[in-house]
C-alpha cells in the first residue's frame, strides 16, 4: 500500500486517553480553517486537542467519502473534459470490466486552469473551467464503483499564472518566456507559487480525492541552456552557497517536502510524476529533479517511462520498438535506486498506450494489446505491480490483460 497514515490508529488511542484526563471545554480545533472552507465540515468537538505538533497530527480531515486503497493501483489518465463529459461513462465501463481500479483525473491541467468551478468568492474562481460541472456527482460515482480517485495537479507549467503574474515566471526582453511549444512556466524558487498550488491540492483533498499527484514538478526542459539569458528571481535561494544546478534541485525537493507536510492532515497520499531518466543519473541538471531526494518525500513515485521518450538508452537502438526490453532495463535501475532509501515510496510508473508517429518517417510502431501487456509484464517481473496508463485523448486499448503474471502464477 502507498498509505503512510496508518498512524491514525495510534491517534485513536491517544484520543481515548484524553477523554479521561482532559476537562471538557469549548474550543476552536486546529482543523477549524479546513472546516470552514470545506463542503463536508468537521464535526464540532468540546475536547482540546493534545499538543502533538512535533509528533503527530491528532485530527485529520474527513471528506465524507469511503475509498479503499486497491491491492495494487492500476489506473488510467482522465482529462477534465472526459471526466465531465460523455466519455466518462465509457471510461467507467473500461475500469469496471477489466483489472483496472483507479483514475488519475485532471484537477489543475497543463495550461494552469482548474477543470471545475470553485465556489463563489474563491481566489481561484477566474481560472476555473466548467469541464467537470458536478464534482460531487463524479466523486459519488467513483465511490459507488469502487474506483480509486487520484487528483492530478500540474505545478510549474502554468501559462495562465505566468501571464497573469510575470514576476512569478521567467522573462526575456520584458516578455514572459515560452518554450518551443508556446508553453510558459512559473518559478520553483518562488514560494508563493508553492502555496498557490498546494491550496489547489487541498481543494482536491476536500473534494474526496485520496491522492494528490503533482506533475511538472520541475524547471523547464533544457533550463541550463536558458539560465544566463532569462530574468527571474531565485528568492530565498539566491544566497545559498551552491551551484545553480544544486539550487534548482534544492528548490524542487523543498517544494515536494513542503507539499507533503501541508497535506498531512488531509490523510491523502502524495505522489510526483518524474522523468524516468532522472533515476539513471545523479540529478537532471536543468530541470532540478533528483530521483532519490524526491522519492524520499513522497508516498508514491511515478516515473514516466514511455518507450517513445527514450533515445538509444540502455543499449537499445530504438526503444519505442522494444517496450518490454526498455521497461525491464529501467525497472532494474529504479529498483537499485529505491533500495538505498530508508523508507522508499511505492513505485507506480506511467506506461505508454499511444503511438509516437513523430519518431518515424513511415508508419509508427502500433501500441496495442501486445505492447501494453509487454510493459506490464516487464514491471511485474521486476516486482513492480502498480502502473498508470497514459493516453492524452483517453482512448485506451481494449481487451488488455492488466495482470498477466497474476493469472499465470
Amino acid at each position: 500500500m502507498g498509505k503512510r497514515h496508518l498512524g491514525i490508529l495510534a491517534f485513536l488511542g491517544i484520543l481515548l486517553l484524553s477523554l479521561a484526563v482532559i476537562p471538557m471545554a469549548m474550543h476552536k480545533s486546529s482543523g477549524e480553517e479546513i472546516k470552514e472552507a470545506s463542503p463536508h465540515p468537521i464535526r464540532e468537538t468540546s475536547l482540546k486537542p493534545i499538543d502533538t505538533s512535533k509528533q503527530m497530527q491528532l485530527f485529520t480531515y474527513d471528506s465524507g467519502y469511503t475509498f479503499e486503497y486497491p491491492n495494487a493501483v492500476r489506473g488510467i489518465y482522465v482529462t477534465g473534459p472526459s471526466a465531465g463529459g460523455s466519455r466518462f461513462e465509457k471510461l467507467i465501463n473500461l475500469v469496471e470490466t477489466s483489472e483496472l481500479n483507479a483514475m488519475v483525473i485532471d484537477i489543475k491541467e497543463d495550461h494552469g486552469n482548474l477543470t471545475f468551478k470553485p465556489k463563489e468568492g474563491s481566489p481561484y474562481q477566474d481560472i476555473g473551467k466548467n469541464f467537470i460541472d458536478n464534482p460531487e456527482k463524479m466523486m459519488k460515482t467513483l465511490e459507488e464503483k469502487g474506483i480509486y480517485p487520484i487528483a492530478r495537479v500540474v505545478v510549474f507549467k502554468d501559462s495562465v499564472l505566468a501571464k497573469k503574474r510575470p514576476e512569478l515566471s521567467y522573462t526575456q526582453n520584458g516578455k514572459v518566456w515560452t518554450n518551443g511549444r508556446g508553453e510558459a512556466f512559473v518559478n520553483p524558487f518562488k514560494k508563493e507559487v508553492w502555496e498557490y498550488n498546494v491550496k489547489i491540492a487541498k481543494m482536491a483533498a476536500e473534494m474526496g480525492f485520496q491522492e494528490i499527484q503533482f506533475d511538472y514538478v520541475r524547471f523547464p526542459e533544457g533550463f541550463e541552456h536558458y539560465d544566463d539569458v532569462l530574468s527571474y528571481s531565485q528568492g530565498d535561494y539566491k544566497n545559498v552557497d551552491m551551484s545553480n544546478v544544486d539550487r534548482r534541485v534544492k528548490a524542487v525537493t523543498d517544494f515536494v517536502e513542503y507539499a507533503h507536510k501541508e497535506l498531512d492532515k488531509y490523510d491523502v497520499d502524495v505522489s510526483v510524476d518524474i522523468f524516468g531518466y532522472s533515476a539513471t543519473i545523479p540529478a537532471a541538471p536543468g530541470i532540478g529533479q533528483n530521483f532519490s531526494k524526491i522519492s524520499s518525500n513522497v508516498d508514491v513515485i511515478s516515473s514516466m517511462i514511455y518507450p517513445s521518450h527514450w533515445t538509444s538508452y540502455f543499449g537499445i537502438p530504438f526503444p519505442d520498438k522494444e517496450p518490454y526490453k526498455l521497461v525491464t532495463e529501467y525497472a532494474k535501475v529504479e529498483n537499485q535506486v529505491l533500495s538505498k532509501l530508508e523508507d522508499p515510496p511505492t513505485s507506480r510508473p506511467w506506461i505508454q498506450d499511444f503511438e509516437a508517429p513523430w519518431l518515424y518517417s513511415g508508419p509508427p510502431t502500433e501500441y496495442g494489446k501486445a505492447e501494453v501487456e509487454a510493459q506490464i509484464k516487464a514491471l511485474n517481473e521486476n516486482g513492480i505491480n502498480e502502473f498508470l496508463l497514459w493516453n492524452p485523448g483517453n482512448s485506451y486499448t481494449p481487451n488488455v490483460d492488466y495482470t498477466p503474471l497474476d493469472k499465470n502464477e
